[in-house]
């Protein structure tokens, strides 16, 4: 009974979100409060578990989620991401251009909102296709490919963020695992699948503008630019290398996982930005921090959504549907990776936002990993990649790739739908890689 209970609950999320097109944030809550009702909790301890599980999700990931849409702002605002791209193509040149744009987009991927890099590379992309002759999709399709990845595997983004936080697993780990299992999706999704779309040959629509264009003047150098970006990356990369590597009463490896804690990390990258593409460049403090305070307006919705989740999967423990869950799955003798991915992915398919899946099978895999054994690291991977499997016509990402590739829907089909599909099952089989090596 309460699994049918949950079943009804997901289902209700589904009718909220789909048909009633209802803000998936309070979609989240009113099936949070509906689920802990329908599971006897009285309506007083509904509320309370509600408040706790969204204090507790934004808690571990408002800064991280915040400090990233700060570096993002300034990597934009000062023509860094710019000239990454533009030197990264020049260094490759035309006949390897497939791996310059997808190293372009993996690495501006790693600190930016998928959404926020798409728009701000694809003008770009449009532009290399039109001065080298070459199908738009061959040259776009790797640079999606990349930052689909990183949005669905890789923290500081939003999914895996809270899903490492909810697992409790090591945020530099999973970055280290994640990257692991991110180059052969990338790669197989974007320049091997794409040359199999000959028979697509869209046209860039001519609706569409280009950024900014900075000067070679305007722009700060490869060098600057690009340590700003891996920054973050570097020091939680650090951190793991020394959690594996280093005792646990090392006084080396304390003070590195303490600078390679993403909340440290991301603020150390965001005052390094600041003064290297901020104040050394002429900007003024006060202009830094309008551009500061407009990229924390632009993830509220974000930060709702994740906290939303968190109070669903707080109504799932509260309630005992965790300890009912665990016991019915535990003798099904099925692989907790493929388990969370194949929810994970029912949930994508159904409800098309990855970070709404992602956050809810979390919910309902958290009582699983305590008793499985499996590193929580790998079952935010299994979650990430199964949250982004066969994207379709209710998500918004497949609209947004229609409409700036100028494809019919069966093309995107063809096309965003497949690749979406093709980085999920490597993510899942990377993840089994990991786990039998480890």
């Amino acid at each position: 009974m309460p699994l049918l209970i949950v079943v009804a609950a997901l289902v209700l999320l589904l009718i909220l979100t789909i048909v009633f097109k209802l803000n998936a944030f309070v979609s989240l809550i009113v099936v949070a409060v509906v689920l802990g009702l329908a599971e006897g909790m009285a309506a007083k301890d509904v509320l309370v578990s509600v408040q706790n599980g969204l204090g507790s999700i934004l808690g571990s990931v408002v800064m991280i989620i915040g400090f990233g849409a700060m570096l993002g702002a300034l990597l934009i605002d000062s023509g860094a991401l710019q000239r990454i791209t533009y030197q990264l193509i020049k260094t490759f040149g035309i006949k390897h251009i497939q791996w310059a744009v997808l190293l372009t987009g993996f690495v501006v991927g790693l600190p930016m909102y998928y959404m926020a890099g798409f728009v701000l590379l694809l003008p770009l992309v449009f532009s290399i296709a039109a001065s080298t002759r070459l199908p738009l999709l061959y040259v776009g399709l790797p640079l999606v490919a990349a930052l689909s990845v990183t949005h669905g595997y890789l923290p500081p983004h939003p999914g895996p963020t809270a899903i490492a936080a909810l697992f409790k697993a090591d945020f530099s780990l999973t970055l280290l695992y994640g990257l692991a299992i991110a180059v052969p999706a990338v790669i197989i999704a974007g320049p091997i699948f794409s040359r199999t779309l000959k028979r697509y040959n869209p046209t860039a629509p001519t609706t569409i503008a280009m950024p900014k264009h900075f000067t070679e003047e305007e722009m700060p150098g490869f060098g600057v630019s690009l340590f700003t970006v891996l920054t973050p990356i570097m020091l939680m990369t650090l951190g793991a290398v020394a959690t594996l590597t280093l005792p646990a009463d090392s006084k080396v490896r304390q003070v590195v996982e303490f600078i390679s804690d993403p909340n440290l990390a991301l603020l150390i990258s965001v005052l390094v930005a600041l003064v290297l593409l901020g104040l050394n460049r002429g900007k003024s403090m006060k202009e830094l921090m309008d551009l500061f305070s407009s990229s924390i307006a632009g993830i509220a919705t974000i930060l709702l959504i994740v906290g939303g989740g968190g109070a669903l999967k707080q109504v799932l423990v509260d309630s005992g549907v965790s300890v009912y869950i665990t016991n019915l799955f535990s003798d099904m003798h099925l692989s907790p990776l493929f388990m969370a991915w194949a929810i994970a992915a029912i949930l994508r398919i159904c409800l098309g936002s990855s970070t709404v899946a992602s956050l809810t099978a979390g919910g309902m895999m958290l009582p699983l990993l305590a008793t499985t054994g499996v590193k929580p690291e790998l079952m935010v991977l299994a979650v990430g990649a199964g949250s982004l499997t066969c994207s379709h016509v209710n998500d918004s990402g497949f609209w947004i790739f229609k409409e700036y590739f100028n494809l019919t829907i069966v093309q995107t089909l063809a096309t965003w739908t497949v690749m979406e599909t093709l980085v999920s099952i490597i993510g899942l089989i990377g993840v089994f890689v990991l786990n039998a090596v480890l």
